[in-house]
């Protein structure tokens, strides 16, 4: 069993995840918000997203996307029609953008060179990258070209689950915690991330992933709930799965946010995004929720409405209907009311050196002051 070194134990991680006291997880927000501010400050990033191509060879059980699904109209972006995406972000005064497809090998390696080095000749922007498991070539040649970033979420580090929503093409078999290991090596922050109420999912599994982020020592963590949908395998079987998994963990925003939180305290330096699952299972609150336990990043979708629609990772995607600059304005409006600023430049992870119990960031102070006030009993 993993254990966890700092801030919590295995018990007081589970008992968090099992909270239902307002009270008491009113103590468990405030302690990730102080030491979001006290780590990476105020300042909200924002990720200009691109959903380039929604072709995918994989047959994912959670995803809409996937190859399985036939009644899908599949699109693949001209490289023009990327760019127009990327000189919107630059005017928006985002940092980064991201660029993101299915696994889809239709997406050549010097294709994807040639717009990764257009945009560092004419932007300042950062690029993420998170196009699925491709070879290692691919991957150096587009560090090479100047890509910053890659997001691979693995979902679950539950090995036995994981192989059953993620199954391996014939030929391959790939282990996405070890591909984020290569990926770092190659020169890349790297990103992953889970889903929260996998049907089959457990409060141990959650533990786990949460061990994973912090041993990995993520640069970027994605943490949102798990959302059916109905042209999947999980989206069919998925009731009758969690009815038969003791312990199953719920897909909620509140258990999302508990594991956001979590992270948070966790992996303090980590850029972490109030994610759009989250603004979909609660449109009033859910990225705000986000935002005020623990997350600092919110990624905008500057896709074109009509390829938008498309990407269909699960069904109805909170801000599916708005246009770039509808979604810039409301959430500008958004920060400013958390009385929040937006972040300037690429805001890529934060590393700051080894803390003693006297550093004057306070970070330990934090963690020593709080634990007494949120062990529970």
């Amino acid at each position: 069993m993993m254990s966890l070194p700092n801030a919590l134990t295995r018990e007081e991680i589970i008992r968090w995840l099992h909270e239902k006291n307002e009270e008491k997880l009113h103590q468990l927000w405030q302690w990730a918000d102080e030491i979001r501010t006290s780590v990476v400050g105020d300042e909200v990033h924002l990720r200009g997203l691109i959903e380039i191509s929604n072709h995918c060879s994989r047959r994912c059980s959670y995803c809409g996307i996937n190859a399985g699904n036939t009644s899908l109209v599949r699109y693949r972006m001209e490289k023009q029609e990327i760019m127009d995406c990327v000189d919107m972000a630059q005017k928006f005064g985002y940092g980064t953008v991201v660029i993101q497809g299915g696994e889809d090998y239709g997406i050549k390696k010097e294709w994807m060179d040639d717009i990764i080095r257009d945009i560092k000749s004419r932007t300042d922007l950062a690029v993420t990258l998170s196009l699925g498991e491709r070879p290692i070539d691919d991957l150096e040649m587009w560090r090479a070209a100047g890509a910053n970033r890659y997001l691979l979420r693995f979902e679950t580090s539950d090995r036995t689950l994981y192989e059953k929503i993620h199954p391996s093409m014939k030929s391959t078999i790939f282990d996405r915690v070890e591909m984020l290991r290569t990926l770092r090596n190659i020169g890349y922050e790297i990103g992953g991330g889970i889903m929260v109420g996998i049907p089959g999912q457990t409060y141990v599994s959650v533990y786990n992933d949460l061990c994973t982020f912090q041993e990995m020592d993520l640069d970027m963590i994605g943490v949102g709930p798990y959302l059916p949908h109905p042209h999947t395998p999980l989206g069919t079987e998925g009731e009758e799965i969690r009815k038969q998994t003791p312990d199953q963990i719920a897909n909620t925003e509140l258990m999302t946010c508990k594991v956001v939180a979590l992270t948070r305290i966790l992996c303090p330096e980590a850029n972490i995004p109030s994610t759009t699952a989250l603004g979909t299972i609660d449109r009033q609150l859910g990225r705000v929720h986000g935002l005020q336990r623990g997350a600092n990043v919110l990624m905008p979708n500057i896709t074109p409405l009509h390829y938008r629609k498309l990407y269909e990772i699960y069904p109805e995607k909170a801000g599916n209907d708005s246009t770039p600059a509808e979604t810039d304005q409301l959430l500008k409006e958004l920060i400013a009311g958390l009385g929040r600023r937006r972040g300037k430049g690429p805001g890529g992870r934060l590393h700051t050196p080894h803390r003693s119990e006297e550093d004057s960031r306070g970070l330990p102070g934090i963690h020593k002051r709080m634990r007494g006030r949120t062990l529970i009993t």
